[in-house]
């Protein structure tokens, strides 16, 4: 699949943004101590796509009721839905100067993740997190993400690359009271 810029500025790929806040100081910190431990831009992209797909818990999975959707957010509580796991991930990689696009897939909902570019080539990942019968890892070669769509069951991989969340996304994340809310009203197309 070929992916497609929204834009073709790619700077629009580095920029902050109410959910993308990777000007906050949590985000900044917590780049900071990543990239204390890392040689190069990749090995620091490795680094922050384990860290928020390891430590940060996808709340559908630990049960946690909360919605968060602002990447300091995500940070700060440690929890979060695909989306909100994207939007922490594309901040700490664009807080080191990283393009970071936000992409999606057209599941039985819609599935959020990120793509970074790396040697003039966009590549997707997903950090959603890992759990029986799911295994993302970070990777150049080839995809690994969590999820490959079914296209018999009319599922696909929607191959815009944007430059903030989707409105339809961020709407959803937004007005959600809780995670049982939200999982009402996810979005099953942008």
């Amino acid at each position: 699949m070929q992916l497609i810029q929204e834009t073709p500025d790619l700077s629009a790929y580095l920029a902050a943004d109410e959910a993308v806040d990777h000007h906050h100081p949590l985000v900044r910190e917590t780049a900071a101590e990543l990239a204390s431990g890392v040689a190069n831009s990749y090995e620091y992209a490795r680094a922050a796509f384990e860290f928020v797909r390891d430590t940060i818990a996808h709340s559908q999975d630990s049960g946690d009721l909360r919605v968060t959707w602002r990447a300091s957010e995500v940070l700060e509580q440690r929890t979060g839905i695909c989306y909100a796991k994207a939007h922490a991930l594309a901040a700490l990689l664009r807080a080191e100067d990283i393009p970071t696009a936000l992409c999606y897939q057209k599941l039985d909902v819609v599935h959020g993740l990120v793509a970074v570019r790396f040697n003039g080539a966009w590549h997707r990942q997903d950090p959603r997190g890992n759990k029986p019968g799911v295994d993302a890892r970070f990777s150049l070669d080839g995809e690994r993400l969590a999820f490959t769509p079914d296209p018999a069951s009319g599922e696909t991989d929607w191959p815009v690359l944007y430059a903030a969340p989707h409105p339809v996304v961020l709407g959803a994340l937004k007005s959600a009271d809780d995670r049982p809310h939200l999982w009402e009203t996810l979005p099953t197309a942008l």
